[in-house]
């Protein structure tokens, strides 16, 4: 199947950013090319959504921060973009509502397009059809997450039943694997996993690394280097900004994240990855 005549998809990934990292920008390389080598699917763009500050996670810095570290890391990906609507809005904003934005979104995007092909005459019948057909098909939107991720659906109250369900039944995720995490085996343990295994493609990271945003924090507060972990225009930003400090990694000690707030539980996981 010719990559034109593919199912467009577009992948999104929830988190945290704090700092982006090199690994979260792998994530999406990883991605797109297991899903190419399906031969279903077109990965047509990549979509960074950093949660809001109501998160209320530890260390958590101002989403400006996040944001702008975010679009210096990306400005040498031309198919990865930030997108700030997640931290823009008055509250912490559940994963699937996430979801629903950036499906709603490519929805009117697709009409958009159609409405601009038909104010468009083409001189030859043929190369009307051949740009028609390239926006006539919706593009599937899947999220793209780490495999523990798919651990944290088993935390008591984090997750809404039907949130769940809706995200892995109507969307999908792209799991990539990590060192010492079984994803199969996470799957094997839920119900809903198990029953909907074939929209989730486990991804395997063939050149394994572990670099996380907390370990950065760390490196950071203590003067050490962070060189090729992450971009050298973020390691500027943050130089210049004195973002990452002891007073930071303090910022919303003792809170519990905003979901278990909401479900009013005592479980406080501290996962890059939000609900």
């Amino acid at each position: 199947m010719s990559m034109k005549s593919r199912i467009p998809l577009i992948l999104l990934a929830c988190g945290s950013f704090n700092p982006i990292t090199n690994m979260h920008m792998r994530l999406f390389e990883l991605a797109r090319d297991h899903l190419h080598q399906t031969g279903r699917y077109r990965v047509i763009e990549g979509i960074m959504s950093p949660v809001s500050d109501d998160y209320r996670k530890k260390g958590l810095v101002s989403a400006r921060h996040r944001i702008a570290m975010a679009k210096l890391a990306l400005e040498t990906s031309d198919w990865i973009r930030v997108d700030p609507w997640e931290t823009e809005q008055a509250s912490w904003t559940e994963t699937v509502k996430v979801l629903r934005h950036h499906y709603n979104e490519s929805v009117r995007l697709l009409q958009s397009r159609k409405e601009i092909m038909k104010s468009i005459q083409p001189t030859e019948r043929s190369t009307e059809n051949s740009l028609s057909s390239q926006y006539s098909v919706l593009p599937e939107l899947k999220l793209l997450c780490g495999a523990d991720f798919l651990q944290t659906f088993q935390t008591p109250n984090l997750w809404k039943k039907e949130h769940l369900q809706e995200i892995v039944e109507q969307f999908g995720l792209v799991c990539i694997s990590r060192a010492g995490s079984d994803p199969a085996q996470y799957i094997n343990e839920s119900e809903l996993l198990t029953k909907c295994q074939h929209n989730i493609f486990l991804v395997k990271e063939w050149i394994q690394n572990e670099i996380s945003s907390t370990q950065i924090r760390y490196a950071l507060r203590r003067g050490l280097s962070v060189k090729y972990l992450i971009p050298d225009s973020v390691i500027a930003y943050i130089a210049y900004h004195n973002i990452y400090t002891e007073e930071s990694e303090r910022k919303n000690e003792g809170d519990l994240l905003q979901p278990l707030k909401l479900h009013n539980t005592v479980v406080s996981p501290q996962n890059d990855r939000c609900p």
